[in-house]
């Protein structure tokens, strides 16, 4: 099959950005000729490396650009004789749908944020995914009928992305705390900053490791200044593969608020952590709703303290959680999305028009 992906860019640390790398090229491994079609990133110089095209269409939201953006991907889809058109952000959805209007392409979006307002465009699809049931239930008070709905669960074990990596451990206080993620107020880190205050209190000991950049790492450290734990927290900032943190925490937590379908806790599943996170959204899925993890209340730093100081006092529970989190991680590869998705493709085709 000739699948185009679409999206605004191919830059890392971006979590729509990298399922789609992982998706593209595993697409490639199943022997299908694959396009990538973005403003250009980071990963681009991988994406070439694993036999994918990839071709520039700009994203930015002024009308001349999107119109030269419109001709350019038209051009694109009918030069390389495109058999579905895979849309991963809002603004790739809305330039790829008149082309696949017109030309009778089936067009594939893939729901990864549902709580943003324009998610409601993803609707536009022929075939929509959801990353997560959640997600799929958003989708559908939304207007999207069942029938052209579709749950592929987010998942990157296996991932081209992580060729290569380190499997050294990172050396880390212990015991060590870690988070790995955006920084941005959905993640909850207000919360988590209040919680490793009273874990500190009793624990003074242990150590918070905040993997990750974003908007308001300003405020965050401000406001981390301002705590008695201030000395045991570490912003370690962007890095490109925090797996190595990830092997060498004792605990795993995700306090978020909102969180879809997060990639980062298929990564740290993988690297065998024991794991603390909120029952929001995707992420009791993506834990097997709570067998391969700990979920505590969203919004409240007490209960999140109470069980990690119940864990760091417990080296044989973490050792326990550490094991659980492998429970059906086969489920969490990034083949099985990408054997999932082109079940969906299968299905937006009309018969006769597969080339495959």
């Amino acid at each position: 099959m000739r699948i185009l992906h679409i999206l605004n860019h191919t830059r890392r640390l971006n979590g729509n950005v990298h399922a789609a790398v992982d998706l593209a090229c595993a697409q490639v491994r199943l022997g299908h000729q694959v396009y990538m079609a973005s403003g250009g990133g980071d990963f681009d110089h991988l994406l070439q490396a694993h036999g994918i095209t990839t071709l520039l269409v700009d994203h930015e939201r002024k009308p001349s650009r999107l119109a030269r953006s419109l001709i350019r991907l038209n051009g694109h889809i009918r030069k390389f004789e495109v058999d579905i058109v895979h849309a991963h952000m809002m603004t790739s959805a809305v330039l790829a749908f008149p082309i696949c209007k017109l030309k009778g392409i089936p067009l594939v979006t893939t729901v990864h944020n549902e709580f943003e307002k324009s998610a409601t465009l993803m609707g536009l699809g022929t075939r929509v995914i959801a990353v997560s049931d959640v997600v799929g239930r958003s989708m559908r008070r939304r207007g999207v009928a069942a029938s052209k709905l579709k749950v592929v669960l987010n998942g990157t074990i296996g991932s081209s992305r992580m060729e290569g990596r380190s499997g050294e451990p990172k050396a880390l206080k212990s015991p060590s705390v870690l988070f790995v993620g955006g920084l941005h107020p959905r993640k909850g880190l207000p919360d988590l900053f209040e919680a490793f205050d009273l874990v500190h209190e009793e624990l003074p000991g242990a150590h918070l490791y905040i993997v990750g950049n974003g908007p308001h790492r300003d405020q965050y450290t401000e406001l981390v200044a301002s705590l008695k734990c201030a000395p045991a927290v570490t912003f370690a900032g962007s890095i490109s593969d925090p797996y190595p943190y990830m092997l060498a925490a004792d605990i795993f937590v995700l306090p978020s608020h909102a969180d879809p379908a997060p990639l980062v806790l298929s990564e740290a599943r993988e690297a065998g952590c024991a794991i603390v996170a909120t029952a929001v959204d995707g992420i009791p899925q993506l834990l097997e709703h709570g067998e391969a993890g700990i979920l505590v209340p969203p919004h409240d730093p007490s209960a999140l303290a109470k069980m990690l100081i119940h864990l760091l006092k417990s080296p044989e529970q973490i050792s326990a959680w550490k094991e659980k989190s492998q429970l059906r991680i086969e489920y969490l590869t990034i083949d099985r999305v990408a054997r999932e998705t082109m079940d969906v493709y299968r299905s937006a085709i009309p018969s006769g028009k597969m080339g495959v």
